[in-house]
């Protein structure tokens, strides 16, 4: 999801405070080193001060939770960051049905859930995700909501053909607790055993539902999420996975197979998640036509325009059709319905998908009402957006389509759901924020949609690297723009060292306020990860992020697993870096302290301090009198000891006559203003 906050300058109260006080307060192998300009003498040395005075204590090792431990012993997760040989994870298959009711904003459902037990254990009860009930009376929230729609209604509920009574203290029974739904069926669940859980249910349609993430809008659109009753996670880790929904961090959903229909009034065009099983029967013939041409062309093609509004579809004797999807390997399903927006559409390619040496195509989809004009440009957002990051994530885009809805008046951000998003109509926003925001939901399919991330624990695991991979799409699209993540940088240098920061680590319903959930899991880790990204080099970087999203597509990795994957395939111990940046909220601070001339001819010690607490390589950038420069990168190692100093000394051909730190700001250092020594 992408909150508004990060394209808005919203800074109230604490925060203006914080800007204030930051004006006023003044072995591993080195980092991939720039070409140099000139060249320097052979004598190059790197020296600590070794003083105990200049020493502080310093980092504790990484130390995963006893339940992480207990899943490498029992060889489910594995040192290297790989899914062990015991591996394992469950299954659902899903038979849902929706009827969509606008005149009433009502949501009626029924659907057969087949669950499959993997695991090694007997499970005595089942537990499900009634996301709905955000909006019922006295649920706990930490967003707060106007639609107080009294949440979902549960019908019956049956598992085995065993009716479930509400409540009941003995017997096979339900019991709902906010957004929780726990099942004690009649008989455990076996290892290696499926049980079939039948529910019908209702509700009343939210405007901004689930905290803005779903709704409607002006009576000509719905975007349907979070509408039926969805299997918790079990997995192998932490067994049930059942902390609530508050409404600030997301979802943790497992994988499973989907059927769906949705029964809708004529004239509403449905598009969801998956494949559209019955399009000819239910798209007019020339919206129909210009579907099957949009699939084969690089050229937006015009599927529905407003001169189709009111005979985009077939028409039926009772004046309702039904839409069938069918969805496979995907971890939820969404739905749109709408009677007055555009539709644009286009095929993308997204590399060899099969294997077969032939470029796969998807369809790129935009639906946006002519209130959005912005969105004439969406589709083509689309395509770029999921062919760029295919080829970024060497990972090409899974499924047959991707559809962005335009949800003006629902959403101000976006929200995304497996091959679907919607996203705010960005009116009297700039193309390019359009552009982020699009590319910033479609990255959200490789995580968590793909990589099967916990968002409610950490979720900087998705909305991190989502933003980290946008904004490598951003300066994809726009190169002369400069450095797109800056934006981010600054973000998380506002409340550096402040003491109001949350560590990324941190549980992600327990940070304080919006702000900082927001600072933990969008900037701070994406500003981290580019900065990970020069520690390691762009080529090892890549490869092991690469190798992180094939190891864990469709499964579900915890951050252990992620930090393994890049120690494993760098080959370096990179404790110190998660230490210092995702379990800690200490500062980057490095400073050029002195330059000063020895006895040799344009013999110069330059003398590095490093006044916050962690620890990173020092890039160093020297220019001479003559205007050559160099390019220098003092190794992290210097400070691994708890050292605080270090001293380089260096012969030149040409006076120095300036010293900087990370010129190119790679590093998110809290202080800038001593970077840099200047001679007078």
């Amino acid at each position: 999801m992408l909150n508004n906050f990060r394209f808005k300058n919203l800074r109230n109260g604490i925060y203006i405070l914080i800007a204030f006080v930051l004006a006023s307060c003044s072995s591993t192998k080195p980092v991939a080193q720039k070409q140099t300009s000139d060249s320097a003498s052979a004598s190059v040395t790197v020296s600590k001060k070794n003083n105990s005075s200049d020493k502080r204590s310093f980092i504790n090792p990484i130390d995963p939770p006893v339940t992480f431990k207990r899943a490498l012993y029992n060889g489910t997760r594995t040192q290297t960051g790989e899914p062990g040989p015991n591996y394992w994870q469950q299954w659902t298959h899903y038979d849902l049905h929706a009827k969509l009711i606008p005149s009433e904003k009502k949501l009626e459902g029924s659907g057969q859930i087949v669950y499959y037990n993997n695991s090694p254990d007997t499970l005595r009860q089942l537990f499900m995700e009634l996301d709905q009930n955000f909006h019922d009376k006295g649920t706990i929230r930490n967003r707060d909501t106007d639609d107080i729609t009294g949440g979902i209604h549960i019908d019956t509920i049956q598992v085995d053909n065993v009716p479930l009574a509400k409540n009941a203290h003995n017997g096979p029974s339900y019991l709902v607790d906010a957004t929780r739904l726990m099942l004690v069926p009649d008989h455990p669940v076996a290892p290696g055993d499926s049980t079939i859980i039948d529910v019908k249910w209702w509700f009343n349609i939210p405007g901004k539902g689930v905290s803005g993430r779903m709704g409607y809008d002006s009576d000509n659109l719905f975007f349907i999420g979070y509408w039926y009753p969805i299997m918790s996670v079990y997995d192998d880790v932490n067994g049930w996975y059942t902390d609530p929904f508050l409404g600030e961090a997301e979802f943790y959903d497992g994988y499973g197979n989907y059927k769906f229909t949705v029964q809708a009034p004529q004239n509403w065009v449905v598009m969801g998640t998956g494949v559209l099983q019955n399009a000819k029967k239910v798209l007019s013939d020339p919206v129909y036509d210009r579907m099957k041409k949009a699939e084969q062309s690089d050229k937006i093609v015009h599927v529905i325009t407003k001169d189709d509004f009111d005979e985009a579809t077939q028409t039926s004797p009772d004046s309702l059709l039904t839409w069938k999807f069918q969805a496979d390997t995907v971890r939820d399903v969404a739905f749109s319905a709408t009677t007055e927006s555009n539709w644009d559409a286009a095929r993308t390619p997204v590399g060899d998908r099969d294997g077969d040496g032939q470029t796969d195509y998807i369809r790129s989809d935009a639906f946006y009402r002519n209130s959005a004009p912005l969105w004439k440009e969406g589709a083509e957002f689309n395509q770029y957006s999921i062919k760029f990051l295919s080829q970024y994530t060497d990972f090409s885009y899974p499924w047959p389509h991707m559809t962005a809805v335009e949800g003006g008046g629902i959403i101000g951000g976006g929200m995304e759901y497996p091959m679907m998003t919607v996203i705010g109509d960005y009116n009297g926003s700039t193309s390019k924020h359009l552009f982020y925001v699009i590319a910033h939901e479609l990255a959200h399919m490789w995580v968590p949609m793909t990589v099967g991330t916990n968002e409610r624990r950490y979720s900087w695991m998705d909305e991190g690297t989502t933003t980290f991979n946008e904004d490598k799409a951003r300066t994809a699209r726009y190169p002369d723009d400069g450095d797109q993540f800056k934006g981010e940088r600054q973000d998380y240098l506002r409340i550096a060292g402040t003491g109001f920061e949350g560590e990324i680590m941190r549980w992600s319903n327990y940070h304080y306020d919006s702000f900082l959930f927001g600072i933990a899991s969008y900037d701070k880790p994406a500003t981290v990860l580019h900065a990970l990204e020069y520690v390691l080099g762009e080529d090892t970087f890549n490869k092991a992020y690469h190798t992180f999203i094939k190891r864990w597509a469709y499964k579900h990795p915890k951050p252990w697993d992620l930090f393994n994957t890049f120690e494993d395939v760098s080959g370096r111990d990179l404790g110190w870096f998660w230490r210092s940046w995702y379990y800690e909220t200490w500062v980057l601070d490095q400073a050029v302290a002195d330059v000063t001339p020895t006895a040799a001819e344009n013999g110069y010690q330059i003398k590095i301090d490093n006044i916050g607490r962690i620890p990173m390589p020092v890039p160093l950038t020297i220019t001479l009198k003559n205007g050559h420069t160099l390019h220098r990168n003092i190794d992290v190692d210097v400070w691994l000891d708890g050292s605080t100093s270090t001293t380089l000394t260096m012969n030149t051909n040409s006076p120095i006559v300036k010293v900087e730190i990370d010129p190119d700001h790679h590093f998110p250092d809290a202080n800038r203003r001593n970077n840099t020594w200047q001679q007078n």
